[in-house]
């Protein structure tokens, strides 16, 4: 009776038909003083349980997503002739870099209610609950921060992207910039038909300091007073030297 239990079971049991097996160029960053950024290739195929749908093409979908942190924005007017903060709005949570990845033009890849329910999109992947009731139009700080991050290499979406295969082998390149903040990168992979989201994996790329970085970002944590004498003595030693050779040179 019981193994009887266990064959229904399992019959009721949906199968996952398609389902990412991924692979990295590389599973972490190391940001050091020549640090000039990074691309990480990001490829993978897709086994299946059964045969390829022919009713529906399948799409890709690749994020990749900094450490999420709450952002203030503040909005300047100009009022007797200088700019003056006017309205401010804290952002709850948004991430440091947030790249986005498609095989497909984005309204063939996601629909809106997949993209709400998973968070893919740019402006999906900023939580922000609320603003002050005094202030207007509050969806124009979010669209602030999406705009300023998208300008600094920080934000991307790059449609088609995403080279697929046959319907089963995909890749792609994601530009990693020098000014990464340090954190798991979570990295996500969305496979779609019709617009919904058939199948998700979800890994992460470790993004760490490492030598003088390293160094002088633990000393600024755990010993701020030694940091700031420090600071301060690199600097007295510069504006010695840069002194010194002036008067070198005049001499000269």
């Amino acid at each position: 009776m019981r193994s009887l239990l266990i064959l229904l079971a399992l019959l009721a049991a949906p199968l996952r038909a398609e389902e990412v097996v991924l692979g990295l160029s590389q599973d972490q960053v190391s940001i050091s003083t020549n640090f000039d950024g990074s691309e990480i290739i990001i490829y993978g195929a897709i086994k299946r349980e059964t045969p390829i749908p022919m009713a529906e093409p399948l799409q890709v979908i690749v994020t990749v997503s900094g450490p999420r942190v709450p952002v203030t924005v503040r909005r300047k007017e100009r009022r007797l002739g200088i700019w003056v903060n006017v309205d401010s709005v804290n952002v709850d949570a948004a991430p440091s870099f947030y790249a986005v990845a498609t095989s497909a033009p984005w309204n063939e890849v996601i629909s809106d209610t997949e993209d709400l329910r998973h968070s893919i999109s740019i402006p999906r992947a900023i939580r922000s609950v609320g603003a002050p009731m005094n202030v207007a139009e509050p969806q124009a700080f979010t669209d602030a921060v999406i705009r300023i991050r998208t300008e600094n290499g920080l934000y991307a979406l790059k449609e088609g992207a995403v080279d697929l295969r046959e319907s089963t082998l995909f890749d792609t390149a994601i530009d990693m910039p020098a000014n990464l903040t340090e954190g798991d990168y979570r990295t996500r992979i969305f496979l779609t038909r019709g617009g919904d989201v058939v199948s998700m994996y979800e890994t992460s790329i470790d993004v760490r300091k490492v030598g003088l970085e390293r160094w002088l970002f633990n000393l600024s944590r755990q010993q701020p007073l030694v940091y700031g004498l420090l600071s301060l003595a690199i600097a007295i030693a510069a504006g010695w030297g840069a002194s010194a050779a002036f008067r070198l040179m005049r001499s000269g």
